[in-house]
């Protein structure tokens, strides 16, 4: 065997390690999804995956073991973030590895035929995403959308004005909860109104659910420190942490640009807090500190 053909050998074995990985995760994700159709269609790409293991082979002529920590990071990712998520980083495997596929020597015959099936796949996969709970990711958007931007406008406001932690902590969870409340029951009134709609409650719940959850972390830095300073810092921090999770996780459902959502948002928050910052700070100046 000359040099060139040890080359391909080992990225074969690189492919035929890849290939034994999705299998066993489609096989997990075939045992737990809903719905005898989407079953079916995740055993047939698990049973494809492992042919294509079987192809490859025949020409390391030895078994490869799958990567333990992808099949087990992929099937927390399910448990954690939903089926949808699961199955959208497994999409973008797919065509990961269609490109590299299409890179690799026309010395091996079998290629194009396993080119043809990732690009099935990638059909298949779209036909069992659950499309009613991503429509709810639309007014979940809006509610992380509103509260990091309202909240962290109210927390920098307040950290100048009351400069008393305690006083910021109580005075924006009092602020947070009456809007999250205001806002679930918006976004219920024009659920509700709208023909063809998802659940009108399970959408407000939802909202106001994302919206609440961002509030209490938040503001948990002021029942911590009593420093206001890092209070607002880790504040700061936590909503950077918050914006770039649920930006990525948008970006992988929906097939978005990551960077320039996270970004833009984050020059949103940013903003909108040094104007808060400026306004508590002529507040104090103009009245002088209430506590």
């Amino acid at each position: 065997m000359n040099k060139g053909r040890d080359f391909d050998t080992r990225g074969v074995a690189v492919f035929q390690k890849s290939e034994i990985t999705e299998y066993e995760i489609y096989k997990y994700l075939a045992g737990r999804v809903r719905g005898l159709k989407s079953r079916r269609i995740l055993s047939q790409i698990a049973d494809d995956e492992m042919r294509h293991y079987n192809v490859w082979k025949t020409y390391t002529r030895q078994d490869v073991a799958p990567n333990r920590i992808k099949v087990w990071f992929i099937t927390f990712i399910s448990l954690v973030f939903g089926f949808t998520f699961a199955v959208k980083l497994m999409e973008n495997s797919e065509k990961r590895a269609h490109f590299l596929y299409s890179r690799f020597p026309g010395s091996f015959k079998e290629v194009n035929g396993i080119i043809r099936d990732e690009e099935e796949h990638e059909q298949a996969l779209q036909m069992i995403f659950d499309e009613e709970r991503l429509q709810h990711i639309g007014s979940v958007v809006f509610a992380l959308n509103n509260a990091l931007v309202e909240l962290m406008g109210v927390l920098a406001g307040l950290t100048f004005a009351l400069q008393n932690s305690r006083a910021v902590a109580l005075t924006a969870s009092i602020t947070g909860i009456a809007a999250a409340l205001s806002m679930g029951a918006s976004i219920y009134l024009a659920a509700k109104s709208e023909q063809g709609a998802t659940n009108p409650l399970v959408t407000a719940f939802s909202t106001g659910f994302a919206y609440i959850l961002t509030v209490l972390l938040l503001i948990a830095p002021y029942f911590i420190f009593n420093d206001l300073v890092r209070s607002f810092g880790a504040s700061l921090f936590l909503a950077i942490v918050i914006i770039g999770l649920f930006n990525y996780y948008i970006s992988v459902v929906r097939h978005l640009s990551f960077k320039s959502r996270f970004l833009e948002m984050v020059a949103l928050c940013s903003s909108v807090a040094a104007l808060s910052f400026l306004a508590g700070y002529l507040i104090r100046v103009a009245f002088g500190s209430i506590i």
